[in-house]
């Protein structure tokens, strides 16, 4: 192949997966935006495998017979409560893809001092992506204690790590590219990765996938460098640009810094102090109270959370708000950036059940409305609508954008227990005068819910 078609090709690759990710960023264009990324990464793959001559078609065959394979499995069986993990997994294979690419140039012996710079920089972030992406994983799946993980004198023990980590990478680039100096670099950062992503807690999660995404598109982007791939430069910068935003918006939607996240404590899993209550009473509703609340609200505001996606009551939820519908009542859906455990996870949940994406509102859309709204109706949400984080300055969410739901005429919280959310602290709008609590699976009580509309 010609290297001016190649070059074409590469652009019109590098314009697909900019087009891609500009129509991801709404729902009702995501599924095309990810099949003409998709398209250019084929593309791009393609044009790379003539231009480099690597036409050994068994290979090829067998790669995309094994990697599609695997690809289509995962994306029919992982649930969606499942899909941060995943995508910690992909941000993991990322970033060691990239780093095994600047171990294997490191055999071929380069001496350019450009080309031993991009390789340790890609060997730095490619691993630590690796280690710190299957850590976050383990911490999702629950194979590991969502809650921080320390030892003795860590903060001295990771900054040793770090600078050797560097000093490796400057002893590799300073060799000539002595191998040994790469497999040492790689085992000291890929420890580092473990250490620093094992003090974070649950609730931070999030934020450290979308920094590690960032983290495996800088890596790509250095490996592009290595081995003279456009395509591979364009692509992985674009990714890291993408994920270091959405870091940037959910940190920002938390109150906190990312500083905050990769070198604090807060948003420990488990089990808070929720029985320090005193004589505060929960005023619980049944189905069927529920039921008379909202089918004679004129507006209806429903704020979807993570307890939504482990029932899997998207469905049910699409069901109450037709029997909704069909009385007249207006329903709405109020979604907060870090609603679930990753940005998006309850738009994607809520298609799936084809809710209208109209009637999707992100917070600053929507806040507003809350104190002119009949009914805020809560499933499976506990941070993002805690008012401490307005009214309490001392308390470890001051600060965070809430939606403000306690401003409605009446709240509706779906929920198991009163137990707090991964922030670790109570929530007083579960004990306001104008709050029901529905004690349920969110599946079977909306389902409940949604039958009892029906015979109003």
């Amino acid at each position: 192949m010609s290297p001016v078609l190649a070059g074409y090709l590469y652009l019109a690759a590098a314009a697909l997966f900019i087009v891609g990710l500009r129509r991801l960023s709404s729902p009702a264009t995501a599924r095309t935006g990810n099949q003409l990324a998709a398209l250019g990464m084929l593309v791009a793959v393609v044009v790379t495998l003539l231009d480099r001559e690597i036409v050994s078609y068994p290979v090829i065959v067998a790669g995309l017979v094994v990697g599609g394979g695997i690809g289509a499995v995962m994306a029919r069986r992982v649930e969606m409560t499942a899909m941060p993990q995943m995508v910690a997994l992909l941000n993991g294979l990322g970033g060691g893809a990239s780093a095994l690419v600047a171990l294997v140039e490191v055999l071929d012996s380069p001496s350019d001092t450009r080309i031993l710079v991009t390789i340790a920089i890609s060997i730095l972030v490619g691993v630590v992506t690796f280690t710190g992406s299957v850590v976050a994983f383990a911490k999702l799946q629950g194979l590991v204690s969502g809650s921080p993980v320390t030892y003795p004198g860590q903060r001295i023990g990771d900054a040793v790590l770090a600078l050797a980590a560097l000093g490796g990478g400057f002893g590799l680039v300073a060799s000539g590219g002595q191998p040994l100096w790469a497999w040492v670099t790689a085992a000291v950062v890929g420890v580092l990765g473990m250490t620093r992503v094992l003090p974070i807690g649950g609730a931070d999660m999030p934020v450290v996938i979308s920094f590690l995404n960032s983290a495996s598109g800088l890596a790509a982007s250095a490996a592009g460098f290595v081995i003279e791939s456009n395509a591979l430069i364009i692509s992985g910068a674009l990714v890291g640009a993408a994920g270091f935003i959405l870091t940037t918006i959910m940190v920002r939607a938390m109150n906190r810094t990312l500083g905050d996240v990769l070198f604090g404590k807060f948003g420990a899993s488990g089990p808070g102090a929720a029985g320090e209550e005193g004589e505060r009473v929960a005023k619980r509703a049944s189905p069927e109270d529920v039921a008379i609340t909202l089918a004679y609200a004129r507006s209806v505001i429903v704020v979807p959370g993570y307890g939504l996606a482990v029932a899997q009551a998207q469905h049910a939820m699409r069901e109450l708000e037709q029997a909704l519908t069909d009385r007249g009542v207006e329903v709405r859906y109020a979604i907060h950036p870090v609603a679930g455990r990753m940005p998006g996870h309850m738009n994607v949940l809520l298609a799936e059940a084809d809710v209208d994406y109209d009637l999707l509102f992100d917070l600053e859309d929507i806040n507003h409305d809350f104190p002119h709204t009949d009914v805020a109706l809560v499933v499976g949400a506990n941070d993002v609508v805690n008012p401490l984080a307005r009214e309490d300055p001392t308390s470890p969410i001051a600060g965070m954008p809430i939606l403000d739901v306690d401003l409605a005429g009446t709240v509706v919280v779906i929920k198991r227990s009163l137990s707090p959310g991964f922030a670790g602290i109570d929530n007083p709008l579960f004990y306001k005068d104008n709050t029901l609590m529905l004690f349920a699976d969110a599946k079977e009580g909306l389902s409940a819910v949604a039958a009892a509309v029906k015979e109003v």
